[in-house]
């Protein structure tokens, strides 16, 4: 890894992103982090920020949605001014977990409705591909860098107010694949993480969470759910110089979760 590339985490300030954040700034990176917060719980993040720097990790932080277009043209030229001429971003991280998580029909409660697919979808698929093209476009990619963003098993299972989430994550798995083939010749690699169950503030939003987890850790040959840092571990990995070949796939990092009934 060049000691003068940047990796760029969107979402980085809790659960998946986060992890990755303080795994990545551990070996050496500088780090960008865009995420979404609210004003009330910004002590707290910034606390962990102030952590990582504490440590002699540059860290450059941007609260702000990166789903807007508007928000994402303001940012990429932030980066154009903020980073030196001679260093370039290597790494970029999606872990945005904005989405509707409704049943598809109910007498009781909202169900979901057009706009919630698009924002969702939005959200966690399609603004994988707007930034890697506006980066590239701002010439702010690295020679050989690498694009990682996290799926879940709910990328081909039916689950109950997640019809939303899972149409996002198999767009988001499509577009890996072509951005992998179509960026190729830029020295772009991409690929998807597929974690097994993590208790994150995103997955304890999901309706019946604790069941899930429950059934999940009960199939687990590795006696225990996933958590972050085991995520945070193989997005390391794949920024490696001997996992240059590795591109166009979806890397399961479950213990063996998805192999059970």
């Amino acid at each position: 890894m060049d000691s003068k590339q940047w990796a760029l985490v969107l979402g980085g300030s809790r659960g998946l992103g986060l992890a990755t954040v303080k795994k990545l700034a551990e070996s050496g990176y500088s780090v960008i982090v865009i995420h979404r917060d609210r004003r009330a719980d910004m002590r707290d993040i910034q606390a962990v920020f102030d952590e990582i720097v504490s440590k002699g990790t540059q860290l450059l932080t941007f609260n702000a949605d990166a789903t807007k277009a508007e928000k994402r043209r303001d940012l990429i030229e932030r980066l154009g001014q903020e980073l030196p001429k001679d260093e370039k971003i290597g790494v970029l991280v999606h872990s945005i977990a904005k989405g509707n998580l409704k049943p598809m029909v109910s007498k009781t409660e909202a169900s979901l409705d057009h706009e919630d697919f698009m924002i969702t979808v939005n959200a966690m698929a399609v603004s994988l591909f707007d930034w890697t093209k506006a980066l590239v476009k701002a010439n702010l990619f690295a020679e050989d860098s690498r694009v990682i963003s996290f799926t879940s098993e709910g990328n081909s299972k039916a689950l109950p107010n997640y019809a939303a989430v899972s149409m996002a994550k198999a767009s988001l798995e499509a577009i890996t694949r072509s951005i992998a083939k179509e960026f190729a010749p830029l020295g772009i690699k991409a690929n998807c993480i597929q974690a097994g169950v993590t208790r994150t503030s995103s997955f304890n939003r999901i309706p019946n969470s604790d069941n899930i987890a429950a059934a999940a850790l009960k199939r687990n040959p590795g006696g225990r759910l996933t958590l972050p840092e085991d995520v945070a571990n193989v997005v390391y990995l794949l920024c490696t110089e001997e996992a240059k070949w590795i591109t166009g796939t979806v890397i399961k990092v479950d213990g063996g979760e998805s192999l059970g009934p």
